[in-house]
């Protein structure tokens, strides 16, 4: 096996290996708990829960003409 694939395969292990150990890290912080709580928290008064409010400039808005 030429050496090309063994440093590939080594940076993919290392990847894996490194992304396991951050959801690990993740749920063992706590931060895996109350998603919805989080999504709703970027919402104020002004802008309902699940109405969009927002657009990409120069287009109307849903319901807008």
């Amino acid at each position: 096996m030429s050496p090309v694939y063994w440093v590939v395969l080594g940076v993919v292990t290392a990847f894996a290996l490194s992304a396991v150990g951050a959801l690990v890290w993740a749920i063992g912080q706590g931060q895996m708990e109350h998603f919805s709580a989080g999504a709703r928290s970027i919402f104020d008064a002004g802008e309902p829960v699940g109405t969009p409010t927002d657009a990409f400039p120069g287009t109307a808005r849903r319901g807008e003409g």
